[in-house]
Formats: C-alpha cells, sequence, structure tokens
C-alpha cells in the first residue's frame, strides 16, 4: 500500500467524490480525516473504512467557518500526529442567470469554494511542511475545482467566478511553495454525477445539458481515482493540473 503511515484530510467527506476519495486513500493504506457537516453520514463512512482493515477521523465541520476549519485540523493532528495530504474536494454550486440571482446564496457559494479551501490550506500547511521534512519526504495538496474553471456557460457566471479564482489561488500556491516537497495540483472534473447539483432547478440542470450534452456523466470514482493518482505518484513527478472532462458519447 503506497501511502501505509501517511494521513490524509478530505473535505466533503461526506458524499460523492470525497466519500470515493476517502475510501480510496484508506485502501492505500492512509489514516483519513473525514471532514463534512453530516454526522450521520460520516460516521457510516468511519464504519465502513474500518471494515476494509483502514483508519478514519470524523472530523464534524462547516469549513465556511473559519475557526470550524482551523478546528478540524487540530483535531486530525492531535489524533494522528502528523498531516501528509489535505484534499479539498467540499463544494457548493448554485447557478443561476445574474439578475435573478440571490446574492447571499453567492456568499454561500464563495464562502466553501473559496473561503474553506483557503482557511483550510492556511490551518494546514505548518503540518504538511513539517511532513515533506519527514520519513515520506513529500506532502500535496490537491484542490478539487471544475471544469467551470477554465470555462462558463450562462447561469454559471458566479459558480465560474469561484473555480476560477480557486484555480488562480492553486497555481500561486505551487509557485510559492516550489522547492519545499509540498506538491500543489488542481483536478478540474467535468459533468459528474453527485450531489453538487442538488439546490439547482429543472431549468437551470437544462442548460448543463445543453452545453454538456453528448458527454458520458462521469461517477465520483472516475474523480477519485485521478486524486489517488496525483498523490501516489513519484515524488519526481510534476502534475500542477488534472482536467477530468467526460468523454463524448459515440
Amino acid at each position: 500500500m503506497k501511502l501505509t503511515g501517511a494521513v490524509a484530510i478530505v473535505t466533503g467527506a461526506s458524499s460523492g467524490i470525497g466519500r470515493s476519495t476517502a475510501l480510496d486513500l484508506a485502501r492505500q493504506g492512509a489514516s483519513v480525516a473525514l471532514v463534512a457537516r453530516r454526522q450521520d453520514r460520516l460516521d457510516a463512512l468511519v464504519s465502513e473504512i474500518n471494515e476494509i482493515g483502514g483508519t478514519a477521523l470524523a472530523v464534524p465541520t462547516d469549513i465556511a467557518d473559519r475557526a470550524q476549519a482551523f478546528a478540524a485540523v487540530a483535531a486530525t493532528v492531535e489524533r494522528f500526529g502528523r498531516l501528509d495530504m489535505l484534499i479539498n474536494n467540499a463544494g457548493l454550486m448554485i447557478l443561476g442567470r445574474v439578475q435573478d440571482a440571490d446574492i447571499d446564496d453567492w456568499d454561500r457559494m464563495i464562502a466553501i469554494n473559496q473561503q474553506g479551501l483557503m482557511a483550510m490550506t492556511k490551518a494546514a500547511l505548518p503540518h504538511l511542511l513539517d511532513a515533506a521534512r519527514g520519513d515520506r519526504q513529500v506532502a500535496d495538496i490537491v484542490n478539487v475545482s471544475s471544469v467551470a474553471g477554465r470555462m462558463t456557460f450562462p447561469t454559471a457566471g458566479p459558480y465560474s467566478l469561484t473555480k476560477f479564482g480557486v484555480n488562480g489561488f492553486t497555481e500561486a500556491l505551487r509557485q510559492e511553495l516550489a522547492g519545499q516537497k509540498v506538491r500543489v495540483g488542481v483536478l478540474e472534473p467535468g459533468k459528474v454525477d453527485t450531489e453538487l447539483d442538488s439546490h439547482n432547478n429543472d431549468e437551470i440542470l437544462a442548460h448543463i445539458e445543453e452545453n454538456f450534452g453528448g458527454f458520458r456523466m462521469l461517477d465520483p470514482q472516475d474523480i477519485a481515482d485521478g486524486i489517488t493518482f496525483m498523490v501516489t505518484r513519484p515524488a519526481h513527478a510534476a502534475i500542477a493540473e488534472l482536467w477530468a472532462m467526460p468523454s463524448a458519447q459515440a
């Protein structure tokens, strides 16, 4: 197992990509801190990881609350004694025309997609730098963004704003940490079957289908595979970004 002895935090771990990623990392030998808001789902995932011989910690957290984000990192390090990987997966997608939007929805989306990601990164970074100087000799930050971080479509403006920001933040941090053995990368999924778009009505979802119709729907496991690939790759192999766009149907 490639990650034996390593410790990972996965945000948004209660469903979808986060859940699949946590299971994958546990199968690779990592101890995993599960960060999300829904306690019942986290407890169920801890039990599932225990059943496959892994180790997990449920850390109920709303990362939009900066104090809770910092506390989640502190709880992880207190339990496991180190931190080697931060998978910033938590996200919220609220689509709609700018002229019709509720600006409070934008605030919540920005708080999760950007401010929560930055708070988790800020809290985790000292521990990741320590881990990079230790026996593993490398640490990882993977930010799960979106294809909306490189393109957009009608109704996706505010969501794209958050994801373009995630991509820019990731690249700046990658350059900042160059040579310090903390690898920083971004993974940009396309059309994935998750709860991410559950806040949107049928009319809005039709816009997605109009722009991504003809493409195969990805499964959360497809994205988890990409994340696992990024954190288990050889230390000398660089991946600044991994674009997981669904393939066109025949």
